[in-house]
């Protein structure tokens, strides 16, 4: 996906002004494509020049509505049936759980417990578009199915990453039992370490 097709798909639907889209991205699309207010009206640009947009109206103080052109949207069709999609492989996240035997349990542990909260974090955050975005307008069913994918991700996470911080945390639970259970015999009595200076005599 591409920020050219982000702002070919939102304005698939209907014109909108530069500052109507930023809105779009910082609610329904935030959780699925970032962008920043510069990248938003210098792609505008960029494909309004390309011939994918046009101007539909002017307003004070320089407000532009664009209106996808049926170039344009033989671009969005083209992007949707024609290309495959990036599948992201790299992981930040992932990649630091494959070290964490660098640091010690407190510290890893530590770590899988923000990453929850930091899903935790995102879920409500998408909770909070539901309700704000569908109190404007109901969702469309498309929009439902993008908004649905990223609570269930986000739920899916942060259960995995308190599922994980409790297996670091049993795991130097069960190695602190077995250091103490072969330290006593069988009736629970300690054990005194054997000379070694005294097995050779």
């Amino acid at each position: 996906m591409s920020l050219r097709h982000a702002v070919l798909g939102l304005l698939a639907d209907t014109s909108a002004s530069g500052y109507d889209l930023m809105k779009s991205f910082e609610t329904s699309l935030d959780h699925v494509w970032h962008a920043t207010q510069s990248q938003v009206y210098g792609e505008l640009g960029k494909l309004t020049a390309a011939g994918l947009l046009e101007v539909s109206d002017e307003g004070p103080r320089g407000r532009k509505e664009y209106v996808v052109t049926p170039a344009g949207r033989d671009e969005l069709r083209r992007w949707l049936t024609e290309t495959e999609p990036v599948r992201q492989r790299r992981n930040d996240t992932l990649l630091r759980v494959f070290f964490l035997g660098e640091l010690s349990t407190q510290e890893a542990v530590g770590f899988l417990e923000r990453e929850a909260e930091r899903c935790a974090g995102e879920r409500a955050a998408l909770e909070e578009v539901e309700k704000t975005v569908g109190r404007v307008e109901p969702f469309s069913v498309n929009g439902r199915l993008a908004l649905e994918f990223g609570l269930r991700l986000a739920t899916m996470q942060e259960e995995w990453a308190r599922w994980a911080a409790a297996q670091v945390g049993a795991r130097e639970k069960a190695a602190g039992a077995q250091d103490g259970a072969a330290s006593h015999d069988a009736s629970g009595r300690p054990v005194e370490p054997k000379d070694p200076e005294s097995s050779e005599r």
